[in-house]
């Protein structure tokens, strides 16, 4: 399939960078089997200096914070539980549960948020089907990435959900029964796994034998889902009550058309000819996390541990470096971003990052966490 790149959000010229922000703040490591990948905001209603910060821990479930950084609560997955990825929808913690294929649903309670204490109770309608059930789960094609939000339109709440090692994204609604918050499907959608470039040549991206181009991070803007596939760029799809519109390609990353193969002593792909020069600019693979703001896209390029902001009329690239007390980020998943007054520490906003490598680890084991930034160091207004 050929795709044509298109302008994100306006004509992006590239455009001289402010100085690279630090954290403010970042939260405790965490270590096997908890391991930190995507953070949600929740903005207290009535106070927003009581604000919770979410994170998934994987294995280790799902963690909350104040706007200290300090951990509240964690949740455990459960067993055979691994949480992937989590957003909020009004008072609803919403979670993909790549172990068991499903999404659990979490209530956040603002009165134990005031209190420090009891924020999240689970929800979840215990009959609430698999999200992909078209395999076993033992195959962990599962419910992988996922974005929250709200129809601006008809004001139902809804959740789109990338599958593992997969190319689709389903639309699900969330529904409320007797027994808790279930979900009903409203469509899929499955992107491309090959290519058409310019030169007539047919590429697809190098996975490891069996795997497909999956998508994980995602961001629900009104009725537009961007979402990343890892290995091929950012694509933006407009969602509606019946399911998806036609999907665009509107950012590549560098290695976009670059041929490659995996190389089963190296156990990695590595590169079979020249690179023709087809890929993007400011993403080097993988694409992850994404979080908008201000008619702005923020997006992790993971691979050279770089953000890339394309705004209205600009696009730069920025790194998160070591603050006062503030460890640099690297190798980040997931991102968030909230635009609320947050109190007197993130008065214009909110930006919470996943750091993939936290230093100094813990003993012989990797660390990872996540950073508290002020959303106007890194996309001033």
């Amino acid at each position: 399939m050929a795709v044509a790149a298109v302008s994100l959000l306006t004509a992006v010229p590239a455009s001289a960078a402010p100085r690279d922000p630090s954290p403010v703040l970042q939260t405790q490591a965490f270590a096997e089997p908890a391991d930190a990948d995507d953070p949600a905001i929740w903005v207290h209603p009535h106070d927003p200096s009581r604000s919770i910060v979410l994170g998934t821990l994987k294995q280790g479930g799902l963690a909350a914070f104040d706007l200290d950084a300090r951990t509240l609560q964690r949740v455990p997955a459960g067993p055979g539980g691994r949480f992937n990825n989590v957003d909020v929808v009004g008072d609803l913690a919403v979670v993909s549960d790549r172990g068991q294929d499903r999404i659990r649903v979490y209530r956040i309670d603002p009165r134990g948020a005031a209190a420090g204490a009891g924020v999240l109770r689970d929800v979840t309608d215990p009959a609430t089907a698999r999200v992909f059930p078209e395999s076993g789960v033992g195959e962990q094609r599962t419910a992988y990435g996922l974005a929250a939000g709200r129809d601006p339109v008809t004001g139902i709440r809804w959740v789109a959900v990338t599958r593992r090692h997969e190319t689709r994204v389903a639309l699900l609604r969330l529904v409320d029964k007797p027994g808790g918050v279930g979900t009903a499907p409203l469509g899929v959608v499955d992107l491309p796994s090959s290519f058409g470039l310019p030169d007539g040549v047919t590429w697809s991206p190098c996975e490891e034998p069996g795997e497909g181009p999956q998508l994980e991070g995602s961001v629900l803007d009104g009725r537009t889902l961007y979402t990343a596939q890892e290995d091929v760029g950012i694509w933006r799809i407009t969602v509606g009550p019946s399911g998806f519109g036609r999907p665009e390609l509107v950012d590549r990353v560098r290695s976009y058309g670059v041929p490659q193969r995996w190389d089963d002593v190296a156990e990695e792909c590595v590169p079979d000819g020249p690179d023709p020069g087809f890929g993007g600019k400011w993403l080097t693979a993988d694409a992850e996390g994404l979080a908008v703001a201000h008619g702005t896209l923020f997006a992790s390029s993971q691979g050279d541990s770089r953000f890339v902001v394309y705004g209205p009329g600009r696009t730069r690239d920025l790194r998160i470096v070591a603050g006062r007390g503030t460890d640099s980020v690297e190798h980040s998943d997931g991102s968030a971003i909230s635009t609320a007054y947050l109190g007197r520490r993130f008065p214009h906003g909110l930006l919470v990052v996943h750091d993939g490598e936290r230093r100094p680890a813990v003993g012989d084991s990797a660390t990872t966490g996540f950073a508290f930034l002020r959303l106007e160091d890194a996309i001033p207004r």
